[in-house]
C-alpha cells in the first residue's frame, strides 16, 4: 500500500480548487451556432474554406459578432483565436467585439487611393456624414479599381461611379445588390466565333503541351499582372515538378491605378476562360482556384454565371474550377500571400524559397497566373507568336494594356504598343490633358512604381526600360499628374496606403510605413532620415510591399525638389 505524506505543496482537501462549472474561454451560444448551421447548410466545413464562411455571415449580418465567431469555430473545429485572427486581417470583414455596437445596417466605403483623391474624394468623405445622416456609416477605402471613373464609393458591395453628394445619397435609398450584368460576349456569341475550339483540340490530341509551350515562349508572352515572368518558362517549370499540380488564378489587382483584368473579364470572360483552362491543361492540374477581389461583385456574379455554361457543355471534366472571394486586402495579390488567402488564412506572404511552382497551393506545385496573361493565351496561339511580336515600338515588343487614370481627357484601358512613350500615350489613345493643365509627371507602374516627370516623356514604357530611373512599370497602371497636383501630397498619399495594406509582418514594412508616414506629414522633410529609413524598408523587407513602398517618396527627392520648398499641399 502507497501512503501519500502531505508536504507543503500539499493542500487540504477543504482549499482544493472546485472544478470549474464550464470550460475555460468564450462559451458557444447555441442560438448563434444554429444560425451559422442554417447559413453553411450542406457546404463543407473543410479548413480552406473558413473565409467563404466568414462572407456568408458577414453578408447576411453586416458584421461578424463575437457569438457567431465562436459559433463558426466550433463547427469547423478550429481554435476561436484562429477564426478571430482571419477575421480581423481582412478589412471587408467587420468584427464586433462582446459589448461593442454593431455597425449601421448601411456602410459607405469611399476610395482615397490617389486617382480619387485627384477628382475629390476628400471633399466627398468630409460631406456624406452630413447628407446621409447617422444610420449611415461611412468610412475611406483603398482602391476599387476604377480609377477612370473616380471618384468613386461603393454603397455595402454596389459600387457608385464619378460619386457625388446626390448619386450616393441616390444609392443609399435604393440600396440595391450588385448584379452580373450583361456581358457582349456571352456563351452562345463567343462560341460561334470558333470559341473552345482550341481547347477541344488540345482535350481531343490535336495539339500537344509542348507546341502550346514554344508559342507562348516565341510570342514573348509575360506574366502581366506586375512581374512580367516568361509564361512558356513558368509552364515548363510547373509541368516539371511531380504530380498531383494545382493552378491558381490572381484576380486581385489591388494596386491603386489598375483595372485593367475588371475590364477584360466584363468585356470577354470567355475569353480568359478559355485561356484558364488551356493552361490547366498544359500543366495537368486537375483544380483551378480563382481568387477574385471582392471590390468586383458583379464581375463575380458574371464569371460564375459563364463558368456554369462551361461546366454544362462539358469544357470542364478534366480540370474543376474553384471560385474563391477576397476580403480586402491589397497584399493579396502579392501570390504566396493570395495562396495563404485561398487556403483560409490570413494572407501573409511566405518566404522563398521555395517558391510557388514547387510548395504552393496546399503544398503541391502550383501554376499561378494573373487574369489578363491569360486572357491572350487564346488568341496568341491561334494567330501565331508572329502576330504578337509584329506589334511594338523602340524595339519592344508586343502589347501591352494601360490602366490610365488621372488628368487626361478619355482615361480608361488602352490597348496600346509595348515600347511607347507616355506623350505618346497621352496624346494618342487619351485625347491629351484636361484643359487648362500643363502635363508634370506620372506614375507608370501604380503606387509602388515611382514618379517620373514630364520631362522624361519618351522612355519607352515596357519591362525592364524604367529600374535605372527608380521606377518599374509593374502592372501598367499609368496615373497622369498635371500642375495641379503637389507631388508631395501624391507622395504621402501612397505611403498612407501602404501603411493601411501592411500585413504586419515584418518590422522593416509595418513600422517603416508607419514612421515615413508621420515624417512625411509633419514636415519639413528629413531628407537624410526618410533616405535611410527607406533603404532599410526596401533593403529588409519580406515582399515587394515594403521593398517598393518607398519608390515614390524617392522619386520626389529625385525628381521634383522644387515642390520640397512648398508647403503640403492636398486636393
Amino acid at each position: 500500500m502507497t501512503t501519500i505524506i502531505a508536504g507543503p505543496h500539499t493542500a487540504p482537501e477543504a482549499k482544493r480548487k472546485r472544478p470549474r462549472p464550464q470550460p475555460k474561454g468564450r462559451q458557444i451560444d447555441i442560438r448563434a451556432l444554429e444560425e451559422v448551421r442554417a447559413l453553411l447548410g450542406s457546404r463543407s466545413r473543410q479548413r480552406d474554406l473558413l473565409i467563404e464562411h466568414l462572407h456568408l455571415i458577414q453578408d447576411k449580418y453586416g458584421h461578424l459578432s463575437a457569438a457567431h465567431l465562436a459559433a463558426l469555430a466550433e463547427e469547423m473545429k478550429l481554435a476561436q483565436t484562429e477564426v478571430y485572427e482571419v477575421a480581423t486581417f481582412y478589412a471587408h470583414f467587420d468584427v464586433v467585439k462582446e459589448g461593442e455596437t454593431p455597425p449601421p445596417a448601411t456602410t459607405v466605403r469611399v476610395c482615397d487611393s490617389l486617382s480619387c483623391c485627384m477628382a475629390g474624394a476628400d471633399k466627398l468623405l468630409a460631406e456624406l456624414p452630413g447628407k446621409l445622416g447617422k444610420d449611415v456609416r461611412v468610412v475611406r477605402a483603398p482602391c476599387m479599381g476604377a480609377c477612370d471613373r473616380a471618384p468613386v464609393a461603393a454603397v455595402g458591395h454596389a459600387q457608385v461611379f464619378r460619386a457625388t453628394n446626390e448619386n450616393v445619397s441616390a444609392a443609399v435609398k435604393a440600396h440595391e445588390h450588385p448584379h452580373a450584368f450583361k456581358t457582349p460576349a456571352d456563351f452562345d456569341a463567343y462560341r460561334k466565333q470558333d470559341g473552345y475550339k482550341l481547347l477541344e483540340d488540345c482535350l481531343a490530341g490535336k495539339r500537344t503541351r509542348q507546341e502550346l509551350i514554344s508559342i507562348v515562349s516565341d510570342a514573348g508572352l509575360r506574366g502581366l499582372g506586375g512581374a512580367g515572368f516568361p509564361t512558356g518558362r513558368k509552364w515548363s517549370l510547373v509541368s516539371a515538378e511531380p504530380a498531383p499540380r494545382l493552378m491558381a488564378v490572381n484576380g486581385d489587382e489591388g494596386e491603386p491605378g489598375t483595372f485593367k483584368d475588371r475590364f477584360y473579364l466584363g468585356q470577354d470572360p470567355h475569353r480568359f476562360i478559355e485561356g484558364m483552362l488551356i493552361g490547366a491543361w498544359v500543366v495537368e492540374a486537375k483544380e483551378v482556384y480563382f481568387y477574385l477581389r471582392d471590390e468586383y461583385p458583379e464581375i463575380r456574379l458574371l464569371v460564375e454565371q459563364e463558368l456554369a455554361k462551361a461546366e454544362k457543355a462539358g469544357l470542364t471534366k478534366f480540370s474543376k474550377v474553384i471560385m474563391r472571394r477576397g476580403a480586402g486586402a491589397y497584399i493579396c495579390g502579392e501570390e504566396s500571400a493570395m495562396i495563404e488567402s485561398i487556403e483560409g488564412k490570413r494572407g501573409l506572404p511566405r518566404h522563398r524559397p521555395p517558391y510557388v511552382a514547387q510548395v504552393g497551393l496546399f503544398g503541391r506545385p502550383t501554376l499561378e497566373h494573373n487574369v489578363e496573361t491569360l486572357f491572350w493565351i487564346r488568341d496568341i496561339i491561334e494567330k501565331g507568336a508572329q502576330w504578337f511580336t509584329s506589334q511594338g515600338r523602340r524595339e519592344r515588343k508586343g502589347f501591352r494594356s494601360f490602366s490610365v487614370s488621372g488628368r487626361v481627357k478619355n482615361p480608361g484601358v488602352k490597348l496600346a504598343p509595348a515600347g511607347i512613350s507616355i506623350q505618346e500615350l497621352i496624346d494618342e489613345y487619351c485625347g491629351g490633358m484636361c484643359d487648362g493643365e500643363t502635363f508634370k509627371g506620372y506614375l507608370p507602374g501604380g503606387a509602388s512604381g515611382g514618379i517620373l516627370p514630364a520631362s522624361m516623356n519618351d522612355i519607352p514604357l515596357d519591362f525592364g526600360t524604367l529600374e535605372k530611373y527608380g521606377c518599374f512599370i509593374g502592372s501598367h497602371a499609368v496615373v497622369v499628374l498635371s500642375d495641379k497636383d503637389d507631388m508631395k501630397a501624391v507622395a504621402l498619399n501612397l505611403m498612407k496606403f501602404f501603411e493601411d495594406e501592411s500585413c504586419g509582418q515584418c518590422t522593416p514594412c509595418r513600422a517603416g510605413t508607419e514612421k515615413a508616414v508621420k515624417l512625411m506629414a509633419q514636415g519639413p522633410w528629413n531628407e537624410s532620415l526618410l533616405t535611410e529609413l527607406s533603404a532599410a524598408m526596401r533593403d529588409a523587407s519580406i515582399c515587394g510591399l515594403g521593398q517598393a513602398a518607398s519608390n515614390p517618396l524617392s522619386s520626389v527627392f529625385k525628381y521634383f525638389r522644387d515642390d520640397l520648398t512648398k508647403p503640403l499641399r492636398q486636393w
